[in-house]
C-alpha cells in the first residue's frame, strides 16, 4: 500500500519543486468531503510542503456554496473541493471562481461521456464517481433479500424498510443521484421510481455519511450511495456490494481557486499536487478508494478496482447535463424533503397498503382491485409542478434571497407539502380498498 507520509519527496520532484521554492503559509479549502478522504491529502500535502498548512472546513455542498457567496466581500477561503459539478457550475456563474491552469498532464478529456475539466479553467476534476446501490450481504441473507441491481428494484415489496438515503438537500452527491434518475428516465417517469423507492425507505438521513455507515454495520440492508464509499468499505472489510444501475453516470469531483483567495498561489499549488501522479495515488488508499483522473494511476490500483478508462459499463452511462440540473437544484432538493424527506410515513403507510394488495391480487386476481391499485400508485407518483416549472424563473426566485421571497418559499413549500399529504392518504384509502375487495 502507498503511504503518503514516506513519500514526501517523490511529490516535491514529481511537481517539478525544491521544498525551498513550495509555497508557504495557510491554504483554507471548504469542502464537503469527510475525514477519511482530506486527512491523507492534508498530511500528504504538508510534508511535500514545509511550511504550509492546510486549513479543512468541512460543509456540506449547499452550504458551502451559500457561504462563499455570503461572504464574498471578506473572503477568507482559497478553494471549494467538492463532487457536484452543478455547484461550481453556480460559482462560476456567479464570478465567484478565478481561471488556472494546472501544471498536469496525462489527464483524457473525458471521464464516461463527461468533460473532466471545465473548458475554461475554473475548476478541475481530480476524482470520478459514480452513483448507485451498496447493501450487506450478510444483511441480505438474513433477510432474504435479492441483490439489488437497478433503481426500481429498491420499489419492490421485499426491501419495504430495508433501504437509506441521505437527502439531497443535504447531500450534494444524492441530489446528483436524484437528478440523474430525473434526467436518464424524465421528469414525471423519474420522480415515480423516487417515490415508489423512497416508499421502502427505512429513514432519509442528514449525513451522506450516515448511509454507508448504517449498511456497514448492518443497521440496514441497502444504500443509495456515491461508489467510493462502498469501495474503501470493502477494503476495510465490511461485507458490502455495490452496483452501478443501467440509468447512472460517472462525473468528476472538483476543486476550484475562489476569487480573491488570501493564498492564491498556494491554492494553485494544492491543485498541482492533487492532480500529480503522487497525489493521484493518495485516491488509491483502502480510506479512499476514489477513483483517479490520471489514466496511468490505475497500473497501481489494486485488482478488481473499476477503471472508467476502460471499463465498459462507465462508457454506456448517460451524460449528465449540468446546466439543467443547476436551474433547477432548488427546486428538486425542496420538492424530495416535502414529498418525500417530511411526509415519508403518510408515504410508506400508503406504499404497504399498496405492496399488501398486489400480494392478495396475486393470489386471486380481481380487476376492480387491479384497477384500485393502480389509482393509489398514480396519486402517489403524482407531481405538484411539472419540468418547465421547475426551471421557471418565477421557482427560482422563490429559493434565492430576500424577505419577499422567502414568503414565496414558505407558500411553495406549503402547498407540496399539502399536495403530497392529501394524495398519499388518497393512495393508501385505494389501496385498503383493494386490498379488502381482493380477499
Amino acid at each position: 500500500m502507498w503511504r503518503p507520509l514516506a513519500a514526501a519527496a517523490a511529490i516535491v520532484a514529481a511537481l517539478g519543486m525544491s521544498a525551498a521554492s513550495a509555497q508557504t503559509g495557510k491554504v483554507t479549502v471548504v469542502t464537503s468531503f469527510a475525514k477519511d478522504v482530506t486527512d491523507p491529502f492534508k498530511r500528504a500535502f504538508e510534508k511535500a510542503y514545509p511550511g504550509v498548512t492546510l486549513d479543512v472546513q468541512n460543509r456540506n455542498t449547499n452550504s458551502a456554496v451559500r457561504f462563499i457567496e455570503e461572504t464574498k466581500s471578506n473572503n477568507q477561503i482559497d478553494l471549494m473541493w467538492a463532487s457536484a459539478p452543478d455547484a461550481f457550475e453556480v460559482l462560476k456563474n456567479k464570478k465567484l471562481l478565478q481561471a488556472y491552469k494546472p501544471k498536469s498532464s496525462g489527464i483524457p478529456e473525458k471521464v464516461g461521456s463527461y468533460p473532466i475539466n471545465d473548458p475554461d479553467g475554473f475548476y478541475f476534476g481530480f476524482a470520478a464517481s459514480g452513483y448507485g446501490i451498496m447493501w450487506n450481504e450478510r444483511y441480505a441473507k438474513a433477510n432474504r433479500l435479492p441483490e439489488p441491481r437497478e433503481w426500481q428494484d429498491l420499489a419492490k415489496p421485499a426491501f419495504f424498510d430495508h433501504v437509506s438515503i441521505a437527502a439531497p438537500s443535504r447531500s450534494g452527491t444524492t441530489h446528483l443521484t436524484i437528478e440523474t434518475i430525473l434526467q436518464g428516465e424524465g421528469w414525471d417517469k423519474g420522480w415515480r421510481t423516487v417515490k415508489e423507492m423512497a416508499g421502502n425507505f427505512r429513514n432519509v438521513t442528514e449525513r451522506s455519511f450516515g448511509v454507508p455507515e448504517a449498511v456497514n454495520s448492518g443497521q440496514v440492508g441497502v444504500g443509495i450511495v456515491i461508489d467510493f464509499f462502498a469501495f474503501s468499505a470493502q477494503a476495510a472489510g465490511f461485507p458490502v456490494k455495490f452496483n452501478y444501475p443501467s440509468v447512472t453516470t460517472v462525473v468528476p469531483a472538483n476543486i476550484g481557486v475562489i476569487v480573491n483567495a488570501p493564498n492564491t498561489a498556494g491554492a494553485q499549488a494544492f491543485i498541482d499536487f492533487l492532480l500529480s501522479p503522487v497525489g493521484q495515488e493518495v485516491l488509491l488508499d483502502p480510506g479512499i478508494r476514489r477513483l483517479p483522473v490520471l489514466a496511468a494511476t490505475y497500473e497501481k490500483a489494486p485488482a478488481g478496482y473499476p477503471n472508467p478508462f476502460k471499463d465498459a459499463r462507465f462508457q454506456k452511462m448517460m451524460l449528465f447535463d449540468v446546466d439543467k440540473s443547476e436551474v433547477r437544484t432548488a427546486a428538486v432538493d425542496v420538492l424530495f424533503d416535502q414529498l418525500i424527506s417530511f411526509q415519508l410515513e403518510s408515504l410508506k403507510g400508503a406504499t404497504k397498503s399498496i405492496h399488501d394488495a398486489e400480494a392478495a391480487i396475486a393470489k386471486k386476481a380481481n380487476p376492480k382491485a387491479s384497477a384500485l391499485v393502480t389509482e393509489a400508485r398514480n396519486l402517489i407518483a403524482a407531481m405538484p409542478i411539472n419540468e418547465a416549472q421547475a426551471a421557471s424563473q418565477e421557482i427560482r426566485s422563490a429559493f434565492t434571497g430576500g424577505k419577499e421571497k422567502g414568503a414565496r418559499q414558505a407558500e411553495l413549500e406549503q402547498q407540496w407539502a399539502t399536495f403530497a399529504r392529501e394524495r398519499y392518504t388518497q393512495a393508501k384509502a385505494k389501496a385498503d380498498e383493494a386490498l379488502k375487495i381482493a380477499r
